[in-house]
C-alpha cells in the first residue's frame, strides 16, 4: 500500500511540475516575441517613415513600399491587441483570489478550455506578426544603404499639417508615383495626362495637394491650374497656359469626348511642357489618359484602424486608456474606411477620453447603421457614395454636396456635425444644413448634407441620432459598464494562465522601436531602386503585423476565455 501511495504520490508531483514548468516556459517565451515584434515594428516604421520623405522614381521600389506598409499595419493592430490584454491582466481580479480555487465545476472547466482555444488563436496571430517583421528585417540592410542614396524632400511645418489633419497618413507608394509624374521631363509628343481615379472621399484631392506643395514639384510648375470638369470649355479664356502649367481637372460625371479633344487641344497648343491630372471616381474617363492611371483605394482595415485610433488618442498615450482600445477596433469596423467620418468621430472622440462617452458615440454609429440596414438593406455610406439620401432618426440626410467658398447659400440654418455629436446644440425641427466636413487645405471646400425633418421617422424614433444619453442613462450605462468591465477582467484573470512576460513584451516593444526608426528615415529619402522600394513595402507591412501583436498582448488578454 505504501508502495502505491508512493507511486501516486510521484506520479502526480511529477505532472504538477511538468505542468508548471511548462506554463512558465509559454509565459516568457510569448513575452519574448511580444518585445521581438515591438522591436521589429519601430525598425520597419522607421523605414517607413524615411522612405516617405524621399524622391523615389524606381517603380519597383514603390511596389515593394507597398508591401511594406500593408505589412507594418496589420503589425500594429496585433500589437494594439496584444497591449490591451497585458494592460487587462495587470488591473487586479473583482474578488478574492479564493474564489479562483473553484476549478472544479463544469463552468470553469469550460471557461478554461475557451481561454485555451483564444489563447492559440493570438499566440498564432503574434507568431505570423514576427515572422513577417523577422523577414523584412533580414533583408532590410541593403535597403537601407540604398535609401541613404536618395534625394531627401523638403520638409515644411505646412507639409506636417497636411500630414496629420488631412491625412496624408498612408499613400507612399502614391505620392511617390505622382511625382515622379510631374518631375518626369516630356517627352517629344502632346502633354501627359494622369487620371487618378477612386472613389468619394478616399483623399485624391489632398493627395495631389501635398504633392503639389513639394518644393521640387512648385518649382517645375509656374502655375497650377484647378478646373471643374463642367467648365473645361472655359479653358480658353486662360492665358497663363502659354507658360508651363500643371492642369488638375476635377470631373463629377462623364465628359463628351468632343468636348476633352477640345480641352486637350487647346492645353497642348498652348505649351507641350504642360501637364493634365485628371480627379475622378468614375472609371470610364480613364480613357483620356496618356499614362497608366493611379487608383485609389480605401486604406485596409489595419491601416485604417493605425488611423483612426492615431486621430482619437492624439497626443494622449492610448496605454493610459486601455477601455478605449476595444472601441477604436468597433469604430474601425462600422465606418468602414471612411476618411471623413473617422476624422469627425476622432475630433469629438478626442475631447472626451471616457470609456461610457466612447460606448455611448459607438451605439449612435450602430443604431444609425441598423436603421438604414433595415429600411434600405444598405450601409448609410454606401447610400451617399451612390447618389442615395441616409435616414438618420427624424431626418433624412442628402449625400453631401461639395461646396466651395463664397458661394451663395440658401437660408436654411447651418449646423457643424461635431457640434451635435457632442450633444452641445440640437438639431432644429425642421430642415437644415448638415456640414460635415470643412477642408483645410485649398480650396478648403465644404461636404454640405440637407437635413429634411421627417414627422414620421421622428414619431417612430424619438431620440436624436446626434444627442447623448440623457442623465438616467448615463448613470446607468456607467455602473453597468463598469461592473461588467470588473467582471470581465475577474473571468478573464483567473482563465489567462501568463500566457506573455514582461521579458517578451519589452524585447517586442525594442524590436519595433528600431523598425519604427529605420522606417522614418527612409520615409525622408529620395529612393530610385525599384528593389529597395519593394523591401521597404515588406517592412512597413511586418512592422504593423508586429504592432498589432503587442497591442493584442497588453490589452487584450482580459477579453481571452
Amino acid at each position: 500500500m505504501e508502495l502505491i501511495k508512493s507511486a501516486i504520490t510521484g506520479d502526480l508531483t511529477s505532472r504538477l511540475i511538468s505542468f508548471l514548468v511548462n506554463k512558465f516556459s509559454d509565459h516568457t517565451c510569448c513575452e519574448e516575441k511580444v518585445t521581438r515584434l515591438e522591436q521589429l515594428l519601430l525598425r520597419v516604421h522607421m523605414v517607413v517613415e524615411e522612405a516617405d520623405g524621399r524622391y523615389i522614381t524606381n517603380s519597383c521600389m514603390l511596389v515593394h513600399l507597398k508591401m511594406v506598409v500593408t505589412a507594418m499595419y496589420s503589425g500594429y493592430r496585433v500589437l494594439d491587441i496584444i497591449k490591451y490584454m497585458k494592460n487587462k491582466e495587470d488591473t487586479g481580479d473583482l474578488v478574492n483570489d479564493s474564489a479562483a480555487l473553484s476549478f472544479a465545476t463544469p463552468l470553469n472547466r469550460s471557461r478554461t478550455t475557451v481561454c485555451t482555444a483564444r489563447k492559440r488563436i493570438f499566440s498564432s496571430e503574434l507568431q505570423c506578426a514576427l515572422e513577417k517583421l523577422e523577414s523584412v528585417v533580414g533583408d532590410m540592410n541593403e535597403f537601407v544603404i540604398l535609401l541613404a542614396g536618395c534625394e531627401r524632400i523638403s520638409q515644411k511645418p505646412y507639409d506636417t499639417y497636411i500630414y496629420i489633419d488631412n491625412f496624408m497618413f498612408g499613400r507612399h507608394v502614391e505620392k511617390q508615383h505622382l511625382i515622379n509624374f510631374l518631375l518626369e521631363n516630356n517627352i517629344a509628343g502632346p502633354p501627359p495626362v494622369l487620371p487618378i481615379i477612386g472613389g468619394r472621399g478616399v483623399g485624391k484631392r489632398t493627395l495631389v495637394m501635398h504633392v503639389c506643395n513639394d518644393e521640387r514639384v512648385s518649382s517645375q510648375f509656374n502655375f497650377i491650374l484647378h478646373i471643374n470638369g463642367a467648365n473645361v470649355g472655359q479653358i480658353t479664356e486662360n492665358g497663363n497656359l502659354s507658360a508651363r502649367t500643371l492642369v488638375i481637372v476635377e470631373f463629377f460625371s462623364d465628359v463628351d469626348d468632343n468636348d476633352w479633344k477640345t480641352f486637350y487641344s487647346h492645353v497642348t497648343n498652348l505649351s507641350r511642357e504642360n501637364k493634365v491630372i485628371i480627379l475622378t471616381k468614375i472609371e470610364k474617363l480613364e480613357r483620356f489618359g496618356t499614362v497608366k492611371p493611379m487608383t485609389l483605394n480605401r486604406l485596409v482595415y489595419e491601416e485604417y484602424r493605425y488611423l483612426f485610433k492615431t486621430l482619437a488618442f492624439g497626443s494622449t498615450n492610448p496605454v493610459d486608456h486601455p477601455q478605449l482600445i476595444p472601441i477604436v477596433e468597433e469604430f474601425a469596423e462600422l465606418l468602414e474606411g471612411r476618411l471623413i467620418p473617422a476624422n469627425i468621430l476622432a475630433d469629438v472622440l478626442r475631447k472626451n477620453l471616457n470609456v461610457h462617452f466612447w460606448l455611448c458615440k459607438l451605439r449612435q454609429v450602430q443604431i444609425t447603421a441598423k436603421k438604414n440596414m433595415t429600411m434600405s438593406g444598405t450601409h448609410p455610406h454606401k447610400l451617399f457614395d451612390q447618389g442615395h439620401p441616409a435616414h438618420f432618426t427624424g431626418y433624412v440626410l442628402s449625400p453631401p454636396t461639395i461646396i466651395t467658398p463664397n458661394v451663395p447659400q440658401n437660408d436654411l440654418p447651418q449646423l457643424r456635425f461635431g457640434d451635435l455629436l457632442t450633444g452641445h446644440i440640437f438639431p432644429p425641427k425642421g430642415d437644415f444644413k448638415l456640414i460635415s466636413w470643412e477642408s483645410r487645405i485649398l480650396p478648403y471646400t465644404s461636404f454640405v448634407h440637407t437635413a429634411r425633418f421627417c414627422l414620421s421617422l421622428s414619431q417612430d424614433q424619438p431620440e436624436s441620432p446626434f444627442g447623448s444619453y440623457t442623465e438616467m442613462e448615463l448613470i446607468i450605462s456607467s455602473i453597468t459598464g463598469d461592473l461588467t468591465s470588473r467582471l470581465i477582467s475577474f473571468l478573464m484573470n483567473k482563465c489567462f494562465d501568463t500566457l506573455y512576460s514582461d521579458e517578451k513584451v519589452k524585447r517586442l516593444e525594442q524590436l519595433l522601436q528600431r523598425v519604427h526608426m529605420v522606417v522614418q528615415e527612409a520615409d525622408g529619402r529620395y529612393i530610385t531602386n525599384h528593389c529597395m522600394l519593394t523591401h521597404l513595402k515588406t517592412i512597413v507591412a511586418a512592422m504593423y503585423s508586429g504592432y498589432h501583436a503587442l497591442d493584442t498582448i497588453k490589452y487584450m488578454k482580459p477579453m481571452i476565455w
